[in-house]
């Protein structure tokens, strides 16, 4: 994705300096053609001479100096992003205030390509009102934070404030401002969270998903193009204000009529929401009161949305299924991969530890026709979310 890009890179001092080694090899192996910049503190931590051998490329410290005196407009315009890594907390406030004693500010106020920031700093400085002032203001200025990440420091305290991962910042670029479009014209309705089945005005039947797995698809088909409606079951989770209609349900039946009503115009459905299976014959008005020793609630089977889905799938349509297992998994995906007409099941475990509801991770399989089968390791859902698009998108709209 970084094949051909212009990368400009600032460094400044700080004590994460030293990896900006690492950021210019992972962009030069990438692809990417790469000019350094660095503030004359930054030179303390890491040498110049390092940085352009790397980079293949003169590095240019001094405001100055004759060869950077009249490039430092030149530079901005030549870049497709400037990306400064670290960002020191002093660097951080002259950014924030309009200030320019040094090339790489010079460079960053006649930048006119999208400009990101990796902070670095300590911890009790990253919390500091004032910190959080600097990066609100610079953010406003339409400039990109790669936020900082958790982790030792160089007081050797842990905490707050460490520069994101050179990969990080490297996968956070890729993501956000050179991540192909291959859904672009193609509609796609993705399910997610639990459902509620109300057993009295205050009481209902419900399971533990959070909607993580099924917003982290949403948000990814969004980012590759696909024009997203995401029907949420009960959860906190909101995307209305990023580009992604969002239809709010409650239970199975209010679920199944949303998805009745999207799917016939949708080129692409992942039905990820955990349904109830079951849920009251009855509802009761107002609230059970607490007398009998037993409660017998009896109950019926919610509509198979995937299963009515795949009765009504039109050429052309891509719908894919979850499974969520804990015993005889593969026969099982296998079977719903059949039996609900799907183009694609993806198998949750139960027995994994670190996946299925409750956590920020998970781990699957994906399934397809012909009992083609994919495994993947435990992952965050957002890096889960991305193989299950790149695997559609594969298979599907290559």
């Amino acid at each position: 994705m970084l094949q051909g890009k212009k990368i400009l890179l600032g460094i400044t001092g700080s004590i994460a300096a030293y990896k900006a080694a690492y950021i210019v090899r992972l962009l030069i192996k990438s692809g990417a053609e790469v000019k350094v910049i660095m503030t004359p503190s930054a030179k303390d931590f890491v040498s110049p001479l390092t940085l352009s051998t790397l980079s293949r490329n003169p590095v240019l410290v001094d405001l100055f100096d004759e060869e950077s005196w009249a490039n430092h407009v030149m530079l901005g315009r030549w870049a497709d992003i400037m990306l400064i890594a670290p960002l020191s907390c002093n660097t951080l406030a002259k950014m924030a205030h309009g200030q320019c004693d040094n090339l790489l500010l010079a460079v960053y106020l006649s930048a006119t390509c999208p400009v990101v920031v990796a902070p670095a700093m300590d911890d009790d400085m990253w919390h500091h009102p004032s910190t959080k002032e600097n990066l609100k203001r610079i953010q406003s200025f339409g400039n990109a934070i790669i936020p900082a990440e958790k982790g030792e420091l160089a007081s050797g305290l842990f905490g707050d404030g460490r520069m994101a991962e050179p990969d990080h910042i490297i996968q956070f670029i890729q993501d956000n401002f050179f991540l192909n479009k291959p859904l672009a014209g193609k509609k796609a309705m993705v399910t997610a969270g639990p459902t509620y089945e109300a057993i009295d005005a205050v009481r209902f039947i419900g399971n533990h998903s959070s909607g993580k797995m099924g917003a982290a698809i949403a948000k990814e088909l969004y980012d590759r193009g696909a024009d997203v409606t995401l029907v949420m079951g009960p959860a906190t989770i909101d995307f209305s204000a990023n580009g992604i209609n969002m239809i709010h349900v409650t239970s199975a039946e209010d679920m199944y009529k949303a998805c009745h009503k999207i799917f016939p115009d949708a080129d692409l459905a992942i039905m990820s929401a955990a349904v109830a299976d079951y849920t009251p014959v009855a509802k009761a008005h107002g609230k059970i009161k607490k007398k009998e020793e037993k409660l017998v609630l009896e109950l019926t089977k919610t509509k198979d949305i995937l299963k009515s889905l795949g009765e009504k799938k039109k050429k052309g349509q891509v719908l894919v299924g979850f499974a969520l297992e804990a015993s005889n998994e593969k026969e099982y995906a296998l079977e719903k991969l059949e039996k609900k007409n799907a183009d694609m099941i993806i198998l949750n475990s139960l027995n994994d530890k670190g996946a299925g509801f409750g956590h920020d991770t998970n781990k699957i399989t994906i399934f397809q026709k012909k009992r083609k089968e994919i495994k993947f390791e435990l992952k965050s859902k957002e890096q889960v979310a991305k193989d299950i698009v790149d695997t559609i998108i594969k298979t599907y709209y290559a």
